[in-house]
């Protein structure tokens, strides 16, 4: 998600504290299915389903920030095809299936960049693009206000023009997705340094994950816990990806749990079936296959 902080009201106070938007792209060591950004809402892998997008929402919604931040915008960025998912299917219909699910929404949109690179592209990376992204965009908007003659801007361009301070892009997840930086050779220190340090985190509360001991446990998400926003989910949807994918693979009904548009593109493409299942059966994932190149590079 890309937020800007508000500004201060002359009491030097913050206004009412507000959640900023928090999602972007798909958490690099996600452990489960899910679309990156379709995850959305933030991000993910691999399968359609209603919960990225409204991870979106419960993160934009939650009471305990509002005021801090004016949302911009939430992305979905798909993960690149070489992530290796095992399931994984062609990004082309990953991003076809989250634009259909995200037809009615007015904020969120689904970006195709770091699918369109020509390998898996590290989680940090795919950051720092969007972040340089919405600076280059507030750059122009700066320009085009400068530019503009006094009488054509309205109220609210004034207010917005001088009032503008830098963007932040946050990373949404579950709260689960602070286990995967425990997993070995998932991810480099300095990435996660960088992400809950200059970026931060927005984590979905799910059951059965505990964030706050998962901070706890990590030296390193202690020291920027102040980055590192948990969210409660009060609605809460045990329905994973997974188990679509499974039951539309069986031929059971998915109505109801994902967008009729969803179901009736997965069927036109007949994308689930228990050969997509097998893709990437038994690959490594793409980071995990790259520390062992490091680690163990081949003889000559």
């Amino acid at each position: 998600m890309r937020c800007l902080p508000r500004s201060l009201p002359r009491g030097g106070r913050p206004a009412v504290p507000a959640q900023g938007q928090a999602a972007m792209s798909q958490p690099q060591g996600w452990p489960g299915p899910r679309q990156r950004g379709a995850s959305p809402g933030a991000s993910g892998t691999a399968g359609p389903r209603r919960g990225q997008p409204r991870l979106s929402c419960t993160a934009r919604h939650q009471p305990g920030s509002r005021g801090r931040y004016q949302v911009i915008e939430g992305i979905m960025s798909p993960v690149n095809d070489s992530y290796g998912k095992k399931g994984l299917v062609s990004a082309r219909h990953r991003i076809a299936m989250a634009k259909l699910a995200l037809e009615t929404s007015d904020w969120i949109r689904v970006d195709p960049w770091e699918s369109e690179q020509e390998t898996w592209t590290e989680t940090v990376k795919v950051l720092r693009h969007h972040y340089n992204e919405s600076l280059r965009l507030l750059q122009s908007k700066k320009e085009f206000m400068k530019n503009k003659q006094p009488i054509e801007r309205s109220t609210e361009d004034s207010l917005s023009y001088q009032h503008s301070g830098l963007p932040e892009l946050k990373l949404l997840c579950g709260a689960d997705f602070l286990q995967t930086f425990k997993t070995p050779n998932l991810w480099k220190e300095e990435h996660i340094k960088e992400i809950v340090e200059k970026f931060g985190l927005v984590c979905i509360s799910r059951a059965g994950s505990d964030p706050a001991q998962y901070i706890n446990e990590s030296d390193l998400l202690t020291k920027f816990q102040h980055n590192i926003f948990l969210v409660k989910e009060w609605i809460q949807n045990e329905i994973s990806a997974t188990q679509i994918r499974h039951a539309l693979c069986r031929g059971l009904s998915v109505k109801y749990l994902i967008p009729d548009s969803v179901i009736s593109y997965i069927a036109q493409h007949n994308i689930y079936t228990e050969e997509s299942e097998r893709k990437n059966e038994g690959d490594l994932l793409q980071p995990l296959k790259l520390c062992n190149t490091t680690v163990n590079p081949l003889n000559d």
